[in-house]
């Protein structure tokens, strides 16, 4: 168990990697509870979101979500988010270690709305992994198995009343489950129950950490912060200036979307060696950037890692990380890592 965000986590119920390889090649169950989850409502809910996020709410239709950031005035990022679209009004989920300062930014902001934070009445499960469709499916009244991705619909798993939605954060398909928190740990049960024949376990904090890299997908505190623009942590999808201005979108107009000041990028280390968040990255022998995440694939059987490269370092510099006094050589690859095969 660890502390992350005010809450006592479990970083393994086993192994990381026994949890891993679960998710990938079976199915996992996280308690993601230390989440954050606020509601915007009122007649003015749509502009007061669609002012705090990058990307455009407008396109949402009741029960569809989408990923986006919310900048600060300069650019950088407050945090990144997931935005759910509701009947009467929004649901934000913000990380668990920028809730206080999340609360803050976005109550500032908000005065034109009803706005409440209900993090502490909501409790989030999920099951991840190509036998998560058909788990949950086994458990629900409703046909989960038609909900499309970054969509969610309202319905009962197991008895308890839950939102269930798609989106996803290990590279494997699965739900989320947001239920009222005291009906959280009936529910975590059942699911364990009903999953033992499908080889379900429960997952922790260091599983996910490596499904998620794996899947090329970033963490707030270190692949982003408050210092970092959309464009250098390559989430420069997430922005559409089009819509008008929010928060942030006068400093990211003046920013070149395609030679942004920093480049975001996937390595491979070969051998044993393990790149971590901080460790300087060298271009020909020279302080280039740094590692934002790194990790020991359990999936491909090597060190992967991102790093945020200085924006003038050329597209084919070699490229090497510097672990404690060793230097490792490292090869930039696509992101992700790792996608899941067609039709799992």
């Amino acid at each position: 168990m660890v502390e992350f965000g005010g809450f006592d986590m479990p970083l393994q119920y086993s192994t990381i990697r026994e949890e891993h390889i679960a998710v990938r090649t079976r199915c996992g169950l996280f308690d993601l509870s230390h989440m954050g989850e606020v509601r915007f409502g009122g007649d003015r809910a749509f502009d007061v979101v669609q002012r705090l996020v990058t990307n455009d709410v407008a396109r949402l239709e009741v029960g569809g979500a989408l990923y986006a950031v919310m900048c600060n005035d300069a650019g950088g990022i407050v945090d990144d988010v997931v935005v759910y679209r509701e009947a009467d009004g929004y649901m934000v989920v913000i990380n668990a270690a920028c809730r206080p300062k999340d609360i803050a930014w976005m109550g500032d902001h908000s005065r034109e709305c009803a706005f409440e934070d209900i993090g502490d009445q909501v409790a989030l499960l999920a099951v991840q992994g190509p036998r998560a469709v058909g788990l949950v499916s086994s458990l629900a009244a409703a046909d989960v198995a038609e909900l499309r991705p970054f969509h969610s619909m309202d319905t009962q798993v197991a008895g308890v009343q839950a939102t269930v939605s798609r989106t996803g954060y290990t590279g494997e398909d699965g739900f989320e489950l947001y239920v009222d928190s005291v009906g959280a740990p009936g529910l975590w049960d059942k699911l364990l129950d009903a999953g033992a024949a499908e080889g379900l376990i429960p997952c922790g904090l260091g599983a996910r950490d490596t499904l998620r890299l794996e899947a090329g997908l970033r963490l707030y505190g270190q692949d982003m912060d408050e210092n970092t623009d959309p464009y250098s942590c390559a989430l420069g999808w997430t922005v559409k200036l089009q819509k008008g201005e929010f928060i942030g979108s006068a400093a990211l107009a003046g920013l070149d979307s395609k030679h942004p000041p920093r480049r975001f990028v996937g390595i491979e280390l070969q051998g044993r060696a393990i790149a971590r968040h901080g460790q300087q990255v060298l271009a020909a022998g020279e302080p280039a950037g740094e590692v934002t995440s790194g990790t020991y694939s359990f999936t491909l059987d090597h060190s992967i890692a991102t790093a945020s490269l200085d924006g003038e370092v050329p597209p084919d510099a070699e490229l090497a990380v510097d672990i404690r006094g060793t230097v490792a050589a490292a090869t930039v690859v696509p992101l992700p890592f790792y996608r899941r095969p067609k039709g799992a």
